[in-house]
């Protein structure tokens, strides 16, 4: 006698909230491509100087490109709807730990005690201001051009790591199904 044996298929279906979702994914996304873009010019202009490249320069192209690559794996279990919760707060967690750790490292670097590079900017380059059609004005703009390129890349590592926290509880909230 054959025992028939029924199978139960459950499926449970999520519900994000669109919008916050979409600026959440919109704000990340260009938070990151910016961090990734502004470490790989540093990291170019530092190969262009022949001096060395300080270890939080990789580590944020990196972590810049495990944003993207985050975002991008966002959208794509979004439109095949199979986006878990579960999956969402993994990537976020491990992303905010990356870019804590940076953040710390880079606030260190720029307000750091001695010698840091605020300190230098506002020594080297905007108390000698150039004005003028010359050498000496191309390479102020540049240098002013790079001290604010520091400034820019940690207020968008202070965003992101703050909307990864966002994600994580927004996460936890449409896992418990109580997000309204």
């Amino acid at each position: 006698m054959a025992e028939t044996v029924r199978v139960i298929r459950r499926t449970t279906r999520y519900h994000w909230p669109d919008g916050q979702l979409n600026f959440w994914l919109l704000i990340f996304l260009v938070g990151s491509a910016t961090i990734l873009g502004i470490h790989a010019f540093f990291m170019s202009v530092q190969s262009q100087l022949e001096v060395g490249i300080p270890w939080y320069f990789p580590f944020w192209v990196a972590t810049g490109s495990l944003g993207v690559l985050f975002v991008l794996i966002i959208i794509y279990l979004t439109s095949s709807r199979q986006l878990i919760p579960g999956i969402v707060m993994l990537g976020s967690f491990i992303l905010f730990v990356l870019y804590l750790t940076g953040l710390i490292k880079e606030s260190i670097e720029l307000w750091g005690p001695q010698g840091s590079v605020n300190q230098n900017c506002q020594r080297y380059v905007y108390d000698q201001a150039s004005r003028g059609q010359s050498i000496y004005t191309l390479a102020y703009l540049e240098q002013a051009n790079i001290c604010n390129c520091w400034k820019a890349a940690w207020s968008f590592e202070l965003v992101c790591t703050v909307f990864l926290l966002w994600m994580m509880i927004m996460a936890y909230q449409v896992q418990q199904e109580n997000y309204d």
